[in-house]
């Protein structure tokens, strides 16, 4: 029971990417989803998050460059990546959160609160070259 998340590569600044974060053994439709950075020698940092009712939520850093969307029928959640930067670069990971889950995408709580983050999967890499 994890979550798997796919679509990372390698882009020119200013590219687009598509990433997805797919269940395995269990329903995400009633689950709050984030999806987080891990850069080299940083702190996990969140991204982004959508709520079980479908409304989102944004760091400032990616807002109005990052769309996070949900389709139970896959059984999947999507974050669509455009503009991106060379800052944007690192493994990105997804992870069932709390609901309402901007709170969850500060480094604070991610800090104090590991229990109220499950199913880590691997991550996929993404690299922005400048």
């Amino acid at each position: 029971v994890q979550l798997q998340a796919s679509g990372g590569g390698m882009v020119q600044a200013g590219g687009s990417l598509r990433l997805s974060c797919a269940a395995a053994g269990f329903s995400l439709d009633y689950y709050a989803i984030g999806w987080f950075r891990q850069a080299p020698g940083d702190e996990r940092a969140g991204v982004s998050c959508i709520n079980g009712n479908g409304s989102p939520a944004y760091d400032d850093s990616v807002k109005g460059r990052f769309t996070i969307s949900r389709d139970n029928g896959e059984n999947t959640v999507y974050l669509q990546m455009n503009g991106l930067q060379p800052e944007d670069t690192g493994v990105y990971l997804c992870a069932a959160v709390i609901d309402p889950c901007e709170l969850a995408l500060t480094q604070k709580y991610l800090r104090e609160n590991p229990y109220d983050y499950s199913y880590w999967g691997q991550g996929t890499l993404v690299t922005v070259s400048s």
